[in-house]
C-alpha cells in the first residue's frame, strides 16, 4: 500500500506541472480503447455483477462520452477567473490538491470510477482506487486501460486492500481527499475518517427516488419510463425510482399497464443481447430485499406482481397499498421492487415524496409544465427531472442532500470538487 501511495505522490510532481492542454491530450487515445474494446470489458462486468449485456455496452460507451465532455470543456472550466476589486488585479486559479483516494462501488463498475477519476486527473491530481471487492476484473482493466491510453505510470492505481483498512489510507499524509460512492454507512464511517484528519470528501450515497405521476400525466409515457427507471440494471441503482407516487384518480390505469410492461420484460442470461432482467450480484442482497418485501406483505402492501427469490435473483415485483411506515418506502430498496403509494393532492404528493431521510434525486411526470415549476424548490432532492427518468449526464452536476451524501460529481462543479480554489490579489505600488 505504502508503494503505491508513493508512487502517487511521486508522479504528481510531473503531472501536476504539466499543462492542461498536455494532460488533456490522453483523453481521445483513453475514449477510443474503451469504444474498440467494449464487448471485453461490458462481459468483464455482466460476467461479475450479472448486468445485462446491452446494458454494460452502454455503460462502457458513456464512460467515452465522458471523455470526450472533459475533454471539450476542461480548458474554460479551469481557467483562471477574473474578478474585478479595488485591486490592480484579482483573480482565482483552480490548482490540483494532490494524491486523491477513490472508493468505487460494484453496480456501475466503469462509470463510477471515470466520473471520479476522469476529471480529478484532468485538474492536475493523481488518484487510487479502492474498488469493490466484487469486480477485481473491472478493476483491473480499468487500471490497465489508463495505462494503454499513455497516462503515466503512477496517474492512476489500484489499491487492492480490504475496508478494514481504508481508515489508514485515508489518514496517511500523502492522500488529501477522498471520493466516496456507496452505501449510508459506508458514508459515515469515510466522513469520520476524513473529519478526524480534516481532509475534503465527496459522498455519493444512497437513494430512495420517488416517481410522481399526476392525474393529467401522459400515462403511456409514465409507464414506459417507469420500467426503465425502476427495472435497469436489476434495480441496484441509487438513482432507480423507488417510490412511485401516483394520483388516486390513475392509480389503477397506471398499475395495469404497469404490470403488463414490467411482465413483458426478457428475463434470462445475461450475456444474451435480448436480456433486460438478471440475477443480483449476491445472494445476500436479494435475501435483503426479500425481507424487505416480506415484512410490507406483512404490515399491508399487496403484492400484485413477482415477490419471489431463487438463490440471487429476485422476481420483477410490484406492490400496491404501500404506506410511508413500511420498509420499501422508509428504506432503499436496492433491487426490481416496485412501491406504489397513492395521493389525492399536490401538497400530499410534496409530503409523501420528502418524507425520506434520502434527497438524491426525483421524477415528476405532469402536462402542466409551467404549474409545477413553481413548485421544484418545495422537493428536497439533489435532482429534478420532469416528465424522464433520473440519470446522471457528464454535463449536469450530480449528487444529493440529507443522507444521499454531498458533494458533487459531472460537469464544471465535478471537476473543481479537488481542487484549490486559490485567490490572487495584486497591487501595483
Amino acid at each position: 500500500m505504502e508503494s503505491i501511495l508513493q508512487k502517487a505522490n511521486t508522479t504528481l510532481q510531473i503531472w501536476e506541472n504539466t499543462s492542461l492542454s498536455d494532460r488533456l491530450a490522453y483523453l481521445p487515445a483513453l475514449a477510443s480503447l474503451l469504444l474498440e474494446n467494449k464487448e471485453e470489458y461490458a462481459k468483464a462486468i455482466t460476467t461479475e455483477m450479472h448486468k445485462p449485456i446491452s446494458q454494460s455496452i452502454a455503460e462502457i460507451e458513456k464512460c467515452a462520452v465522458l471523455c470526450s465532455y472533459y475533454y471539450e470543456n476542461s480548458t474554460p472550466f479551469l481557467a483562471p477567473k477574473i474578478i474585478k476589486t479595488e485591486a490592480s488585479e484579482s483573480y482565482v486559479t483552480y490548482e490540483p490538491m494532490g494524491v486523491i483516494l477513490g472508493i468505487m462501488p460494484w453496480n456501475f463498475p466503469f462509470w463510477q470510477v471515470f466520473r471520479f477519476a476522469v476529471p480529478t486527473l484532468i485538474a492536475g491530481n493523481t488518484v487510487v482506487v479502492k474498488h469493490a471487492s466484487n469486480v477485481p476484473k473491472s478493476a483491473e482493466l480499468i487500471e490497465k486501460l489508463f495505462e494503454k491510453a499513455g497516462f503515466p505510470n503512477g496517474c492512476y492505481q489500484n489499491l487492492s486492500i480490504s475496508s478494514q483498512e481504508v481508515a489508514a489510507v485515508i489518514a496517511n499524509p500523502i492522500i488529501k481527499a477522498v471520493s466516496l460512492t456507496g452505501s449510508e454507512q459506508a458514508g459515515i464511517a469515510v466522513a469520520t475518517e476524513a473529519g478526524k484528519q480534516l481532509k475534503k470528501c465527496v459522498l455519493e450515497l444512497g437513494g430512495n427516488n420517488a416517481f410522481i405521476i399526476f392525474e393529467d400525466a401522459n400515462i403511456d409515457k409514465a409507464v414506459a419510463t417507469a420500467v426503465n427507471a425502476r427495472m435497469q440494471n436489476a434495480g441496484q441503482s441509487c438513482i432507480a425510482a423507488k417510490r412511485f407516487l401516483v394520483h388516486e384518480n390513475i392509480a389503477k390505469d397506471f398499475v395495469d399497464k404497469f404490470k403488463v410492461a414490467v411482465q413483458n420484460l426478457k428475463i434470462g442470461n445475461p450475456l444474451d443481447k435480448e436480456t433486460q432482467i438478471g440475477s443480483l450480484a449476491r445472494v445476500d442482497l436479494a435475501e435483503e430485499l426479500e425481507k424487505q418485501v416480506q415484512q410490507s406483505i406483512q404490515m399491508g402492501a399487496q403484492l400484485i406482481l413477482g415477490g419471489k427469490r431463487n438463490n440471487a435473483f429476485y422476481e420483477p415485483t410490484i406492490l400496491t397499498n404501500v404506506t410511508p411506515q413500511m420498509p420499501v418506502f422508509q428504506e432503499e430498496t436496492f433491487g426490481p421492487v416496485a412501491a406504489i403509494t397513492t395521493f389525492k393532492t399536490i401538497e400530499e404528493a410534496i409530503a409523501l415524496s420528502n418524507e425520506s431521510q434520502f434527497g438524491l434525486g426525483i421524477s415528476i411526470f405532469t402536462t402542466d409544465i409551467d404549474f409545477i415549476k413553481t413548485k421544484i424548490s418545495a422537493f428536497k432532492e439533489g435532482a429534478v427531472f420532469i416528465n424522464e427518468m433520473v440519470k446522471s449526464d457528464p454535463r449536469l452536476p450530480f449528487g444529493g442532500i440529507k443522507k444521499s451524501g454531498y458533494g458533487r460529481e459531472l460537469s464544471e462543479e465535478g471537476i473543481k470538487e479537488f481542487v484549490n480554489i486559490k485567490t490572487i490579489v495584486i497591487n501595483i505600488l
